[in-house]
């Protein structure tokens, strides 16, 4: 393991000013690397290019197409452009967090002698089942497309063991564990806002709250699912759903029809106010079936408010007791709900808080760093190095 400074390049696609958890990490990991006395650099698609020096190191993006159906993700698809900054740039390490397009990049790194991670943010045989494909084709091509990954990347960091599985399935010996993590401090239950809660649901009424992106792959219809089923018990019972993207539209047209309690705040920016929107729900909705981690279920927890997740996604590896595991069916969705409604408010705030303490960002930068056989050489106090050189792309 090094104990030099090293230059951390990082590539991502599908990130937004208005994306929710990938977005959030790589912020968190960049701004801890920096930290730790690395730099950080990180690559990500945009409208134009731009080249910035932030809390999280440098930033720079290039312009890169809106994908079509996905509410307006962009990716990197200029590969010389992107080589070419490579290039310029002499990573000592490379950190790629999209195995679709951009696993070329595992090639140029083996070319360059520079060891390069690629991070499992979602499971391949996941996304491929809400998209559609059968149960066989799904993890036959999920197991394609991880073996080719694991070939050409020197690690494969997985979140959790739930990632982990498909690795180990097709026998990969180069997967390392490295746990996200949650801001204790922005996010805590001090947040839970009465008169918030009072603008949304009556005090006899049960407030939901999912936040997450509105796309196909999120589920977020079950969400609207489980409401259904708990009014027809006749339990009263509210949903908000903050969040944005290609399935916004048809989700409140669904809501209209049926009558639903339903308020849709699209992407909330303030960090601030959707924390209290968290606090002051009574139970966080976490539908995702392919979620390798679930950050805003985390946050969730971390403010305080319990979480029903999707049992087919790792969540429930991540919120423990704190929680409940439903399949992705209305009704079960409805029990889970149930379930943690039937223990006392302070036991279910308390449980989530505590759940949420195992998971601190702290811990998540040591464990990246390791995956890139990079130690801490300064602690969050320390000076900070000078900011990086300008002027490459």
């Amino acid at each position: 393991m090094t104990g030099a400074p090293l230059r951390i390049v990082r590539l991502a696609n599908f990130v937004t000013p208005a994306s929710g958890g990938l977005r959030t990490a790589l912020h968190e990991l960049g701004k801890g690397f920096r930290a730790a006395g690395h730099d950080p650099v990180l690559i990500v698609p945009g409208e134009r290019h731009t080249d910035r020096d932030t809390e999280q190191g440098r930033v720079i993006t290039l312009p890169g197409p809106v994908l079509p159906g996905t509410g307006g993700y962009r990716v990197l698809t200029d590969k010389r452009r992107v080589a070419a900054l490579l290039e310029d740039l002499a990573p000592d390490r490379l950190e790629v967090s999209d195995r679709t397009t951009l696993r070329w990049t595992g090639r140029w790194a083996r070319r360059a002698r520079v060891p390069a991670v690629m991070v499992s943010h979602e499971t391949a045989e996941g996304v491929l089942r809400t998209w559609g494909l059968s149960e066989k084709l799904a993890a036959r091509t999920a197991d394609s497309l991880n073996t080719r990954t694991a070939h050409v990347y020197s690690r494969i960091v997985c979140t959790t063991e739930f990632a982990e599985r498909e690795f180990v399935r097709i026998g990969a010996r180069n997967v390392v564990r490295a746990p996200l993590g949650v801001d204790l401090m922005e996010r805590h239950p001090a947040l839970r806002d009465p008169a918030l809660r009072a603008r949304h649901a009556r005090g006899d009424e049960v407030l939901l709250v999912m936040c997450s992106r509105l796309s196909v792959e999120k589920r977020p219809g079950t969400a609207l699912d489980a409401l259904e089923a708990l009014l027809r018990r006749g339990r009263r019972a509210v949903l908000v759903v903050a969040g944005d993207g290609p399935l916004r539209a048809r989700l409140e047209q669904r809501a209209r029809e049926r009558g639903l309690p339903v308020t849709f705040l699209g992407y909330v920016a303030d960090r601030a106010a959707l924390g209290a929107l968290q606090a002051s729900a009574d139970v966080c909705v976490a539908p995702g079936p392919a979620e390798t981690f679930g950050l805003a279920a985390l946050e969730g927890l971390a403010c305080g408010t319990p979480v029903v997740a999707s049992a087919s996604s790792a969540l429930p590896e991540v919120i423990g007791s704190a929680g409940a595991a439903a399949a992705d069916r209305a009704d079960a969705f409805a029990d889970a709900v149930e379930l943690l409604l039937s223990r006392s408010e302070p036991e279910r705030r308390e449980a989530a808080r505590a759940r949420a303490e195992c998971f601190g960002w702290g811990t998540a930068v040591e464990a990246f760093l390791a995956a890139h056989d990079a130690q801490v050489l300064r602690h969050a106090d320390a000076p900070a190095r000078p900011g990086a050189r300008e002027g490459v792309a």
